[in-house]
Formats: C-alpha cells, structure tokens, sequence
C-alpha cells in the first residue's frame, strides 16, 4: 500500500491521482486501468464517475483521509480482486446489485441474456406468467424479469446458502414484491409449479472443469459452484434442460447462458431431449451467448 501512497503524490488533486492510479493497475494488468481508477476514486468520494472526471478537469484537491482510502482501495484492486467487491456493488441493467465474496458477480454479456428472457415473458399470453431462474446467484435475471415485467411472477432458485444471502438482500433492496427465492438443488426444484411456468432463464456453470479461467478476478473469487460444470461444462445443463421440460407448460420458453463455443452443443443436447425450435444467439460483441428453446 505504501507504493501506492507514493504514487499518488503530494499536493493531491484529482487529475494526478487518477493518473497515478490507472499506472498502478495498469502495471497491475487490470484491463481497465483509467476507468477502474474513476469507480474507485467515486467510490471514495461517494460522487458519479462523471462528478469525479469533472473535478479532474478543474484539478480539484483531494483530502489526505481520501487520497489514504483511495490508496487502499487501489492496492486492493491491483491485487486483482474484483472492482465489484471492492465498492460492494455490480450495474446490471438498470439495477445496482450488492454482490461479494460466495456470489458470482454479474456480467454486463447477461444483460443481454435477461432481455431474451424478459421478451419471452413479455410475449407470454397468461395475463400473470410465471418465471422462473435456476441458480440464480446475485438474483439478476431473477430481478431483471420481476421489474420489468411487473406482471410476472417471478421464481429465484438458488443451491449455495452463501450466494442466497445475496439474493436476498438484493430481492430486498430493489424491492420486487414479485420474487420469490427458494434455496435448494434445481434438478429437483419447484415441483409444485409442473407444467406452470411460462419462461425458465439460467446462467448454469458452464465452465469444463479442465478450463481454468486466465482472469484472476475469476479464477481466485469467483465461487467454483458457479463456474464449473463437469468434464464438458454441460453436467447442470443437462439437469436444467430436464427440469425446464417438466416446469414449463407447453410452448414455454427456455432461456440458457453458455460460452461462445457451446451453442452447438447445447442445440444438440436440447433437441435430444425434445425442445423444439432451438436456436443460439449472438451477444453485443458477435460472440454466441444465449440458447432459447420452446417446450
């Protein structure tokens, strides 16, 4: 922490250091040093990251408390732990989640993932639909659905007590009356709703466990639950296309997250099973993210 300290300089002002901090990152291997450096420092400052970049411009003087916990903060993340544990929060649509150590922190490729969802449920013809995410984690496509589509009623299952804690708490702080979060396996959950349910969304561990990440922030803080999905990544896929057939009434929607090379192979396990009109589409940067299948 003491380079960092030194690194930020003396008089401190908001140019020098964001300056400052975006090269200890960036020699870090942060891959977003100048911007990471902006979140941190209005983290501190408690102000918008558009407030920081302003007071850069016009060289504002920066506190010795805040140029301290700025420095704490910077080490932290040239650790190369998650920026989203280090300020508690995750954006996710138009949401700030609370996320941290034992949930999977959202990704902005899902935000895209959540729409198919919610353009499912928005499409469905029962005047209150009923959703439903199998491992849920931080709750975000869970939310996603519930808050723009406030008819629903929405379902968040979710295995791993440490991430329901999560959950929970973001189920309370965006409020969504609308969801439901139920703790337990998703291969045998929700009995009750056979046949019921309109759209069933899930961001499953996809990840084959011979595949390491490369990024730190995943390898090391990520949960391994959420990450690893058996020999060829597809082990909880297999158990969400079979549960998915028994809880979705018929022409119900299924809405899965997968890795850029998977689409093939999702395709092919769920038009095994019996889905109809399978189809893999492309996130907002060309690379194959979401399969949706029709019970």
């Amino acid at each position: 922490m003491t380079d960092v300290v030194a690194a930020l300089g003396q008089p401190r002002t908001v140019d020098t250091a964001l300056a400052a901090a975006s090269a200890v990152l960036s020699s870090s291997g942060v891959p977003t040093p100048d911007v990471d450096a902006e979140l941190l420092l209005a983290h501190v400052l408690d102000l918008g990251r558009g407030v920081v970049r302003a007071r850069s411009v016009t060289r504002s003087v920066i506190s010795d408390a805040d140029a301290a916990a700025y420095a704490v903060l910077v080490g932290r993340r040239a650790a190369r732990e998650p920026l989203q544990h280090i300020t508690g929060t995750a954006a996710f649509r138009s949401m700030q989640l609370h996320v941290g150590p034992g949930v999977f922190v959202p990704r902005p490729e899902t935000e895209g993932v959540a729409q198919h969802a919610i353009d499912a449920l928005r499409a469905s013809p029962d005047a209150e639909p009923v959703a439903v995410d199998l491992g849920t984690g931080s709750g975000a496509i869970a939310l996603a659905m519930a808050t723009e589509v406030p008819r629903a009623s929405v379902v968040a299952v979710e295995l791993s007590p440490e991430a329901a804690v999560w959950t929970r708490r973001n189920i309370d702080a965006v409020g969504a009356a609308n969801v439901r979060l139920v703790e337990g396996d998703l291969a045998h959950a929700l009995p009750e709703l056979d046949g019921a349910v309109s759209v069933v969304a899930s961001n499953p561990p996809y990840i084959p466990v011979g595949m390491v990440p490369r990024d730190p922030e995943v390898r090391l803080h990520d949960p391994a639950l959420a990450l690893y999905g058996g020999a060829d990544g597809l082990d909880v896929v297999r158990d969400l296309s079979a549960t998915a057939l028994r809880l979705l009434r018929p022409d119900g929607v299924l809405v899965v997250e997968h890795g850029e090379e998977q689409g093939g192979a999702i395709r092919d396990l769920l038009d095994a099973d019996g889905w109809r009109s399978t189809a893999t589409h492309p996130d907002l940067t060309g690379r194959d993210r979401t399969t949706t299948a029709v019970r």
